[in-house]
């Protein structure tokens, strides 16, 4: 616990109190991690609520998903942030998200992607210099095979400027540090949102 530094259990702190008021982490849902060194990411530890995250919720694991103290247990999807951070080495956090939206879009889109036409904020995720663009984000059936869950993300991680979705399970969004994964992810959310009631789904 000691060699987790405090800005990265705050962060992680901080992302799950935000998540969580804005309703996408019901429950024990979702997670959060940051890459703290080298080979080595601080994770909520498994079965936590993310609104009410301690010191102690946040655990050390290395780029396999292995708990660096074998008495802790990681969340069951360790390794699809292991994924991200192994294939960007720039990628300084990750945040893992259940909302209403990306839940029910995920179950009813047909396609293996959602795209995004002409939004203003679409902006706001990198290599974007106009809103002008039709972005996809990716759709992936759900398994509890996280290894072969990773297999079937893996052929498609250098296109994914939005970050991805599990059907029925929720959203993958990452960035540079936690203020710009939070930033990605809201925007995410707000687009997903727009969809659903460009649908008229509920």
């Amino acid at each position: 616990m000691a060699d987790i530094p405090a800005q990265a259990r705050e962060d992680i702190i901080r992302a799950g109190r935000r998540m969580d008021e804005r309703q996408w982490v019901p429950a024990t849902a979702g997670n959060i991690s940051v890459r703290i060194a080298g080979e080595r990411i601080a994770i909520t530890r498994s079965g936590q609520h993310k609104g009410f995250l301690s010191p102690e919720s946040v655990i050390e694991v290395d780029l396999r998903g292995r708990p660096l103290n074998p008495a802790d247990k990681p969340s069951a999807e360790t390794l699809l942030h292991c994924q991200i951070y192994e294939q960007f080495e720039a990628v300084g956090a990750v945040v893992h998200g259940h909302s209403v939206a990306n839940t029910v879009l995920s179950m009813v889109e047909p396609r293996d992607f959602l795209r995004f036409e002409n939004y203003e904020i679409l902006k706001i995720f990198e290599n974007q210099p106009t809103h002008e663009v039709a972005l996809d984000l990716p759709l992936f059936s759900n398994s509890q095979d996280m290894v072969a869950l990773c297999g079937m993300i893996l052929p498609k991680m250098s296109a994914m400027p939005l970050g991805y979705l599990i059907r029925g399970h929720g959203v993958y969004v990452w960035g540079a540090d936690m203020d710009v994964a939070l930033a990605r992810l809201e925007a995410l959310e707000f687009l997903l949102a727009c969809e659903l009631a460009h649908r008229g789904l509920k």
